[in-house]
């Protein structure tokens, strides 16, 4: 970790990301879905995307990889590519892993943290807060995005900053939109924050657990009523 300014800390995943022309066409995709203008099982057609980005088509071609890398994209062999979906049971999956690795995350985090930390950790949080008055998803999914990055660079653990973008909740979440379940999941950042800036791992990590069962249950509702 080479600084403590709030906005170097939360501009960006760590780890790779597309630059140029193909970082313009990753960012508007993900935006879209944020956004809910693409949708689970959205087919993308490389012309018409390197038409609206105004890019080459190497470009689009290398902005899908990138969004394969984080599970937000199927570049499924003999078929088109199109927005990541998924059914009950790989959403179950998926939560097993978003369990394991924010276990990690939150425990690293609460023993990484120290007060020059205080102001990053305080600001994801407001950033949260001011997402979720405003009824904007795409805002929230911006500051959940940030919440995390936050916990990841407090952490320090690299592998876990290069693996952790990778989990699909990005497509569980546009799958399942749901204002009750932002409200829980705002509820339940702010305990995970409080845990982490008392340095307590144990508490931090069972409220990362509690979060995840939240989560599933709203979802297996959600699921039930379709």
């Amino acid at each position: 970790m080479t600084t403590n300014d709030p906005a170097a800390m939360t501009a960006h995943w760590p780890g790779p990301e597309p630059a140029g022309s193909a970082r313009r066409v990753y960012l508007g995709i993900l935006g879209d879905i944020d956004n809910g203008r693409m949708v689970p099982g959205q087919r993308l057609v490389e012309t018409e995307l390197a038409l609206r980005f105004e890019v080459g088509r190497n470009a689009v071609r290398e902005a899908m990889q990138h969004l394969a890398g984080r599970g937000v994209v199927d570049l499924s062999p003999n078929r088109s590519p199109a927005i990541r979906s998924m059914d009950l049971a790989e959403c179950f999956e998926v939560l097993d892993v978003a369990l394991a690795m924010t276990r990690l995350a939150v425990r690293a985090a609460a023993s990484g943290y120290g007060p020059s930390y205080g102001a990053a950790l305080d600001l994801a949080i407001a950033d949260l807060v001011d997402a979720a008055a405003s009824g904007e998803a795409a805002q929230f999914s911006r500051a959940r995005r940030g919440f995390y990055r936050t916990l990841l660079l407090i952490g320090g653990n690299r592998e876990l900053q290069r693996l952790f973008p990778a989990i699909g909740m990005h497509i569980i979440y546009a799958q399942y939109p749901s204002p009750r379940l932002q409200g829980i999941r705002l509820a339940d950042y702010q305990a995970i924050a409080r845990a982490i800036a008392a340095g307590d791992p144990d508490g931090a990590e069972a409220e990362a657990i509690a979060h995840v069962a939240h989560v599933r249950a709203i979802i297996t509702e959600l699921a039930a009523r379709r």
